[in-house]
């Protein structure tokens, strides 16, 4: 029989097990290498790369000359450092996604109904990702802007869509998930997150305030196909103010329910 790769071998696959005959390491790490990059490695050496992604220098050297030389890293020959070019796998995904397509004027609707940003999220890992948005632009934390990767467990989409998880289930995401902390409402402790766990999978939606930037909530319900398939989040984020929980809750949760039930028999 076959050998075959999971998920937990490869290093950026999150899907069924692949046969080795159909696996092609220099692809995956390739794409490991542009992974890599981030707020802590904005720019870094063969040698520091190959300890980020567990190579030799050598090896990692030559993974970012082929990227330098396809215009996904640019270098200094002494540092490396991702270009511009990059952005086209995300654009990629945003032009190419049916989702992100449809949802588009029912985002207008949520914007229009609450006066606040709307966005469609999914998960990637222990992230979500922003995959469509519709709203005025705000001087908000990079982490609202579409595209971007945010922790899971410090926005409402992320809460929910954990909470939803049927396997793995938001016991497994506590065991092997990394809970950081952002801002000193960011809950960590594992028994306050079962709490919230178990409260939104009782109500089907989710509420988070001030986890990733002070000041800031979002109110996240689920989007499912006609089916029951959990697809991702609809939510809003918006600046607190002295608006109470409750009554920013009441004033955006019925537009989020009745356009998420709208876009059911469409995705």
């Amino acid at each position: 029989m076959p050998t075959q790769l999971s998920s937990t071998t490869l290093s950026t696959a999150h899907k069924s097990p692949l046969e080795r005959r159909d696996w092609i390491a220099g692809l995956d790490k390739g794409l490991g290498i542009l992974e890599a990059f981030g707020d802590a490695h904005p720019r870094v050496t063969a040698s520091q790369m190959g300890e980020l992604v567990g190579m030799t220098r050598t090896a990692a050297r030559r993974h970012l000359l082929t990227l330098a030389h396809l215009g996904y890293v640019a270098t200094d020959g002494k540092l490396f450092w991702l270009t511009p070019r990059v952005l086209r796998l995300g654009q990629a995904f945003i032009e190419s996604s049916r989702l992100a397509r449809i949802v588009q004027p029912f985002l207008q609707r949520v914007t229009a109904g609450t006066q606040e940003i709307a966005y469609v999220s999914m998960m990637e890992g222990d992230d979500i990702v922003y995959v469509a948005r519709n709203g005025p632009n705000r001087a908000m934390n990079t982490g609202f802007v579409l595209g971007a990767r945010v922790p899971a467990h410090v926005t409402a989409a992320g809460l929910l869509l954990i909470a939803l998880r049927e396997q793995p289930s938001y016991e497994d995401w506590l065991r092997s998930g990394e809970i950081r902390t952002y801002t000193s409402h960011t809950i960590i402790a594992h028994e306050a997150l079962r709490a919230e766990f178990l409260q939104i999978r009782q109500q089907d939606w989710a509420v988070s305030e001030q986890q990733l930037e002070l000041s800031y909530r979002g109110v996240a319900v689920p989007l499912r196909d006609a089916k029951g398939t959990l697809m991702g989040a609809l939510n809003v984020i918006m600046p607190m103010g002295q608006e109470k929980t409750a009554d920013a809750v009441n004033r955006v949760l019925n537009v989020l329910r009745e356009t998420a039930a709208s876009l059911r028999n469409l995705i």
